[in-house]
């Protein structure tokens, strides 16, 4: 009784083993010589046919003979089992075999895969259910059906069969049409089934239709890689990108580009509407896209151009003005025109870098590089560039450290009045003191922060100190004129900018009076009409505004007369020769001569000879300013002058006049 039981148990196991090579193999020994009378049968359901019967006795046949070989070749006595390892004893369940093969037999007639038999000649002997839903064949036209890939080339069905005569196995995925006409995605594997010979005897191949994870598959690489504003490829798949160019050592010229005052648009209308203008300017890029180009959106306004190939600079040059003068052209949202410009910056694989980042980097620094020299240009990437970026980055860095750490001070030049000889205001000059660097001067840190936005935090300090010492030597009657504040391009910009004044006039205690807001020409040119709104406030505060730097913008009489100035001042370039260049005299004589006429006060700036003061005098200038009187000075050591009884210099040099 072990015996039988042993012997069971190990028919079981080899059954199990045998049908592992697929589904349905163990139906193979069905027999192929009755292959073509039984092709219109159904032997796989019917169960009154002989050949399920003779089905059930070749597989019991089968396991028997296996039984044998393996106690031959390995000497097993299955009567006495090895006492280690210890297995658990497994209860033996009773199978009839023409149950258990019916019940394998309905298992693969309903599987949701494919399931086809093939003769080692390559015809079909059996198919399943889910074969017959995929093909939309009848079960009489599959088994006459030879196995072959009509969709695909001879090549291609040669290849297959070779892998089955050599290999005894192919496994493939590709497209396909269904026979509802769909086009589909299919894996598949086929596996030669050998016989007591070694010999091919049949193939069994087992499909699924995989189209539906194909697509899932393809919606996650999308969601990836694509940027979903735009439909570009994103950051991500340019990285991907570049890493394959390089790897490849393949020559490319990498384009970055950026948006001119994108933010404003932005900030003013809204971000719908920016989104819509990206979207019309990611459709503007594609337009110009070529089959060596590819196109994408790195973030916000910022789009990057991958241009294969060695890189030829003449047609680099055409196709960015190409691409800058498309950009320019207006662009229509929700009824409203908006022109916007761009930046674009080129860098060249491998010449300037050897890895991704390196090259991006340095297309980046040529961008911002145009974008400083006013935009709407290209600039190609040179070693220079790169230098000069990263001295921008140490100066952004302190500046940051600078405002952390309370570095910047306020110092104070003194204006003195022409006909009295008295000192009748000052300007307030913002200074950098680090304290290892010693004092920086205003040309190294105020273009870089006015880049960076900075100088909206360093101007807020500066008019908040100024307006406070100004505020106490005024209450303690050291003086009764006026500070000028300059006011950078940036700062009255600022919607709140009239506001802030009156805060910060508020909270030092200081009339309005006695400060004078100095902007320049070019700020008005921006947007006059927005100046004009905050120049009316600011005046409405009682505040006064003087035009500064006056003659070496575009000097325009028309601001003079539209604008609510209250003074102009003279560029220190005009005055400089006044005194040995007629020219220069003659100049500087008009301006005074029409600010007067317009009622303006005229401050002269920059004098520091004698003889320019008395040419100044002569016309009639009102206040003046330079080293010729006193450099700049601290706000304690502006405080001791303030307190003494006179400038002795300034009044003999007055005087003397």
């Amino acid at each position: 009784m072990p015996s039988l039981i042993r012997i069971l148990s190990v028919s079981y196991s080899l059954l199990k083993q045998l049908s592992q090579l697929s589904l349905g193999s163990l139906f193979l020994c069905l027999g192929n010589a009755n292959a073509q009378e039984s092709a219109t049968t159904d032997i796989v359901t019917d169960v009154s046919n002989p050949y399920f019967w003779l089905s059930c006795g070749l597989i019991s046949f089968i396991t028997i003979r296996k039984w044998q070989q393996i106690r031959q070749q390995n000497a097993i006595d299955i009567e006495q089992p090895a006492a280690k390892p210890q297995y658990q004893k497994v209860q033996p369940q009773t199978y009839n075999g023409g149950e258990n093969s019916h019940l394998l037999i309905k298992a693969i007639n309903n599987t949701s895969d494919g399931v086809f038999i093939a003769d080692a000649h390559y015809r079909i002997v059996y198919v399943n259910r889910a074969y017959l839903r995929f093909t939309g064949e009848t079960k009489e036209q599959a088994l006459r059906t030879p196995l072959q890939f009509n969709q695909y080339s001879k090549q291609f069905e040669q290849k297959v069969k070779s892998s089955l005569r050599q290999k005894h196995h192919w496994k493939g995925e590709f497209e396909t049409v269904a026979g509802n006409g769909i086009h589909s995605t299919v894996t598949m594997r086929i596996d030669a089934i050998l016989s007591e010979q070694d010999e091919v005897s049949h193939y069994v191949g087992v499909f699924s239709d995989i189209t539906e994870r194909k697509q899932a598959e393809q919606e996650l690489i999308k969601l990836a890689n694509v940027d979903p504003l735009t439909q570009l490829p994103n950051r991500t798949y340019f990285h991907t990108y570049q890493e394959y160019q390089i790897k490849n050592a393949k020559p490319y010229a990498l384009l970055c580009l950026d948006l001119d005052n994108f933010k404003k648009i932005n900030d003013t209308i809204g971000h719908s509407v920016g989104d819509q203008l990206l979207r019309q300017v990611a459709t503007r890029v594609e337009s110009l896209v070529r089959k060596n180009m590819v196109a994408f959106r790195l973030g916000g306004d910022e789009f990057a151009i991958i241009i294969e190939g060695t890189p030829d600079v003449h047609r680099l040059t055409k196709f960015s003005q190409l691409l800058l003068d498309k950009l320019a052209n207006p662009y229509r949202i929700l009824g409203q025109e908006f022109v916007v410009k761009a930046s674009l910056g080129l860098a060249f694989y491998p010449n300037d870098g050897k890895n991704p980042q390196e090259i991006f980097k340095n297309a980046d620094t040529a961008m911002y590089f145009a974008k400083s020299l006013g935009g709407n240009r290209c600039q190609f990437f040179q070693t220079e560039l790169n230098q000069e970026a990263v001295k921008q980055l140490k100066t952004e860095n302190l500046i940051r450290f600078g405002l952390q750490k309370d570095l910047f001070k306020v110092m104070y030049q003194p204006k003195v009045s022409v006909k009295t000889g008295q000192l009748c205001g000052m300007e307030a000059l913002v200074r950098f003191e680090h304290p290892k660097q010693g004092l920086i001067s205003p040309k190294d840190f105020i273009p870089m922060a006015e880049e960076t936005g900075q100088i909206l935090e360093i101007g807020e300090r500066v008019l908040q100190m100024a307006c406070s010492d100004t505020a106490r030597w005024v209450n303690a009657g050291l003086m009764s004129g006026k500070v000028a504040i300059n006011i950078a391009a940036l700062q009255f910009k600022e919607d709140d900018f009239a506001l802030q004044v009156k805060r910060i006039l508020k909270s030092s205690g200081l009339s309005p009076k006695h400060l004078e807001c100095e902007i320049t020409e070019g700020t008005l040119i921006d947007s006059p009409d927005d100046a004009l709104n905050v120049m009316l406030a600011l005046r409405s505060q009682g505040v006064q505004l003087a035009l500064d730097d006056f003659g070496t913008g575009y000097s325009s009489l028309a601001y003079l007369k539209r604008f609510p100035i209250t003074t102009l001042k003279i560029d220190k370039a005009f005055i400089d020769d006044i005194d040995k260049n007629s020219t220069d005299k003659n100049m500087v004589e008009a301006i005074i001569n029409i600010a007067h006429n317009l009622g303006l006060e005229v401050v002269a700036e920059g004098v520091e000879t004698e003889s320019q003061l008395m040419v100044l005098s002569e016309f009639g200038c009102e206040m003046l300013q330079g080293y010729l009187f006193s450099k700049p000075l601290s706000s304690d050591k502006f405080e001791k002058l303030l307190k003494a009884e006179n400038l002795s210099r300034t009044r003999s040099n007055i005087q003397d006049i």
